[in-house]
């Protein structure tokens, strides 16, 4: 009998009460979202691909993460029966992880016990912020107050727990964050993210960033705020495996490290995107991302997708370090070649690998290649010059 290939399920649910300053991911503000459509475009979608994909391998569903947009605006019966059916149509093991993204608005907090009766076993707040000002300066809709009381609630229901921070924000000093981060490791369960602010192509702070009326603190005061705040997390117990996730052990994300591990995942929704192998081969493919016509396709045709590529080897082994070097346990060179066809060593660069390693960036051995807490800070331009 042929063993299961694992397999992640990402649903993108692309509404959102507003659209942050800061924010590029595919989510949009509609006066009335369509429920019923959606719903039902979601379920098609994810019928579809389950029929393709079963057809060519068998499939062992290790998680399901309901992701936005802001996907605690769905009905909760929405997310019932699209858990209701990927456990259907996939086997799954005994206790997939199933995570949905919240805000900590008292709309959405008082879905929570409905969203936990559907399935969903881990929650993932969109705290951002426990400073006042920081939080209207990010655009959120939210209160520290109301943050606190979701994150309590939270705590209450669902077995897991996670929240977002983001941290290096204009004005944000060593000993500002120091106390805020302090709060939030307080109130945390068994798992953070903790971002540091970044410009991103399209948004408002993008067109503030270039009008001068927005400006990032200096990179060196940057690094200091990601080295406390890793230290810090420690004194709590979290662990930083990866660059900007924070777990106990044993909380890692399950889903999250699908990605990082460069396993397959399939992705529904709006520009949802997926990695799968079919007949040995490792495709890429994207669905339409505006939602309206998204989901006239689905209804068309049962699927949205946009975009099918098969990826060579060298685009796998591309993709696969650049994920996997943010991993703390960094990049197992035995899996790698599975997943890509390549040996590690030939998808590296041998003078700025040598380089890396003499100054303390990378550490390698026999089994694996990772990045130092050092090289961690420098991560985006190492992986310029290090990858082939």
């Amino acid at each position: 009998m042929t063993h299961p290939l694992p397999l992640s399920l990402y649903i993108h649910w692309p509404f959102c009460l507003s659209k942050c300053p800061y924010c590029d991911f595919n989510s949009h503000v509609r006066e009335t979202i369509p429920q019923e459509r959606f719903a039902n475009a979601l379920r098609a979608e994810l019928r579809h691909e389950a029929t393709r994909l079963m057809q060519d391998a068998p499939r062992q569903l290790v998680s399901i993460f309901f992701g936005g947009g802001t996907p605690s605006l769905m009905a909760p019966e929405t997310v019932h029966h699209l858990i209701e059916d990927a456990r259907r149509l996939f086997p799954s093991v005994n206790d997939p992880e199933i995570t949905l993204e919240a805000n900590p608005t008292s709309v959405e907090a008082d879905k929570f016990r409905a969203f936990a009766d559907a399935g969903v076993n881990r929650l993932s707040l969109g705290v951002q912020s426990l400073d006042e000002a920081d939080l209207a300066a990010l655009g959120r809709q939210h209160s520290a107050r109301q943050a606190i009381t979701a994150l309590e609630l939270g705590r209450s229901i669902f077995p897991r727990l996670s929240f977002d921070l983001i941290y290096a924000r204009p004005g944000q000093t060593e000993e500002t964050w120091r106390a805020e981060l302090q709060q939030a490791l307080a109130l945390a369960a068994d798992h953070l993210s903790l971002y540091q602010l970044t410009i991103e192509p399209g948004t408002t702070f993008e067109a503030r960033h270039r009008r001068g009326s927005l400006i990032l603190l200096e990179d060196e005061l940057a690094a200091s705020l990601y080295l406390m705040t890793r230290d810090e997390a420690a004194r709590f117990g979290l662990r930083d495996y990866e660059i900007s996730n924070y777990a106990i052990p044993g909380a890692e994300s399950r889903h999250n490290l699908t990605y990082w591990h460069y396993d397959d995942y399939l992705g529904i929704g709006p520009g949802a995107h997926s990695r799968l192998t079919f007949s040995g081969q490792l495709h890429a493919t994207r669905r339409h991302r505006a939602p309206e016509p998204w989901a006239e396709l689905v209804e068309t045709h049962g699927h949205g997708t946009r975009e099918d590529e098969t990826l060579s080897p060298e685009m796998k082994a591309h993709e696969a370090l650049l994920m996997g070097l943010r991993l703390r346990e960094g990049i197992n060179a035995a899996h790698f070649t599975r997943r890509t066809g390549l040996p590690l060593r030939d998808c590296l660069d041998p003078v700025i690998l040598a380089a890396c390693l003499e100054e303390g960036y990378l550490e390698q051995d026999t089994h694996t290649l990772r990045a130092t807490d050092e090289g961690r800070l420098r991560l985006e331009a190492l992986l310029g010059q290090l990858v082939l």
